[in-house]
């Protein structure tokens, strides 16, 4: 599979409001691929930069630092006609609809200015969105509803055929089910699964949640405080975690057996997550690490290769 987004060494600092001289480093330094028809998943705690990231890359929020390449171009040096393709190519799901669905337009609506913003020949446009939203489990009763008239589920599955509509070959899915129940989620998982095989979709899937982005990706990218620490096969970052971080999080995946349950070993993070704006020393995990040597806390770790395909930043791997 060749590679559709490459990102290199990305960045993203926001200024301190009152300040002159601090800022937050919401991405600090991210580098990673996404192949065509593959699936990305990016986890992390709250706060990491995980959404910040996913903006970025789409550029709805511009870089401080680094590139992101899509299909080869530049995306930072796309505009005009070029950026507008790009808009139409690349997609992003929000995390909640409840924000990112116009509270004063019906459906039909919302789902029309997609193509009228593109120009996009459409015969009729109530008999297309209908057919579009049938794709979704949804049907022509709910072309002039408005959103505060549909459930949690049934206007996510508008958010994302809105994300779809364009026939995109990217789409960032920053978070799309946290707001939803469990069984709400998995229908909407399974959809954008099949949505993937049908179209050939590349995502990049955000989640706090390790399992569900287990279940959605080929590879996991393990977001801390900034960076990438970890980045890897799914399997493979499941059954042989090399980051202390990544082994804390899976940890905490709840188990369906209670008697393996009962008799694991849960580790526990110690201490809380440190303020982005003043960023440790070395690697930014030491403080919580109960690993960190001395070299932890001075020097930034490289990232290494420490299985085929699987890499890690972390000096318990480096020889430097």
């Amino acid at each position: 599979m060749s590679e559709l987004v490459v990102v290199r060494d990305l960045k993203k600092y926001f200024k301190v409001r009152g300040s002159f001289s601090k800022t937050v480093k919401a991405v600090d330094g991210v580098s990673f691929e996404i192949r065509e028809g593959e699936t990305l998943g990016l986890v992390g705690e709250s706060g990491c930069g995980k959404s910040t990231l996913g903006r970025v890359v789409i550029r709805l929020l511009e870089p401080t630092g680094g590139k992101v390449f899509f299909k080869g171009q530049d995306v930072a040096a796309l505009k005009g006609e070029k950026l507008k393709q790009f808009r139409r190519q690349a997609q992003i799901v929000f995390q909640d609809p409840n924000t990112s669905l116009n509270p004063r337009m019906t459906i039909l609506e919302i789902l029309s200015e997609p193509l009228y913003e593109h120009n996009i020949p459409v015969d009729d446009p109530e008999d297309f969105i209908t057919k579009q939203l049938e794709s979704v489990g949804l049907g022509r009763e709910h072309l002039y509803r408005y959103p505060h008239e549909l459930s949690g589920g049934q206007k996510q599955r508008v958010a994302i055929l809105r994300a779809l509509l364009l026939n995109p070959s990217f789409v960032v899915l920053d978070e799309p089910t946290s707001s939803l129940d469990v069984s709400v989620q998995a229908q909407i998982l399974n959809m954008l699964k099949d949505f993937q095989a049908q179209r050939k979709l590349s995502y990049l899937f955000i989640s706090h949640d390790i399992g569900v982005v287990k279940y959605m990706s080929q590879r996991i990218a393990v977001m801390y405080l900034g960076k990438i620490v970890e980045l890897g096969p799914s399997d493979a970052v499941f059954e042989n975690p090399l980051h202390p971080y990544t082994k804390f999080l899976l940890s905490a995946v709840p188990v369906p057996d209670p008697k393996y349950a009962r008799a694991r070993k849960r580790l526990a993070i110690p201490g809380e997550p440190p303020s982005p704006i003043n960023v440790p020393p070395g690697c930014r995990f030491h403080p919580r690490c109960p690993y960190a040597t001395e070299k932890c806390r001075t020097g930034e770790p490289p990232v290494v290769e420490a299985e085929p395909g699987h890499f890690v930043a972390c000096w318990l791997y480096s020889k430097g």
